[in-house]
């Protein structure tokens, strides 16, 4: 099945403590059915130090389960994902407006 939601496009998250916020996906996980998020669920990790590494206190962007994610459209609104063949080739439409993602 074809993915409605890849890396490098623009979402806003629907549901959760980052409710409202939009950012832009950096990695899909489909086997979880979750991705990362630019800026979205990002919790701290206190890190030991090493040898190689600076110990301390890093922000990590956590992964957000895709139900909770919805594509924007080129207004800026929320929108659906559907499919549409064109010239041959399956393309990702936004529900609301009818264009191409």
């Amino acid at each position: 099945m074809a993915a409605k939601l890849k890396k490098g496009d623009k979402v806003v998250v629907l549901a959760g403590k980052d409710r409202g916020k939009q950012g832009e996906i950096t990695q899909v996980m489909p086997a979880d059915n979750q991705a990362i998020v630019d800026g979205i669920n990002v919790y701290i990790r206190h890190t030991k130090q090493s040898q190689t590494s600076q110990g301390g206190r890093i922000p990590k962007a956590m992964p957000i389960d895709l139900s909770n994610l919805a594509a924007l459209d080129k207004n800026g609104k929320a929108t659906r994902v559907g499919f549409r063949i064109e010239d041959g080739k399956k393309v990702r439409v936004a529900k609301t407006t009818g264009e191409a993602l």
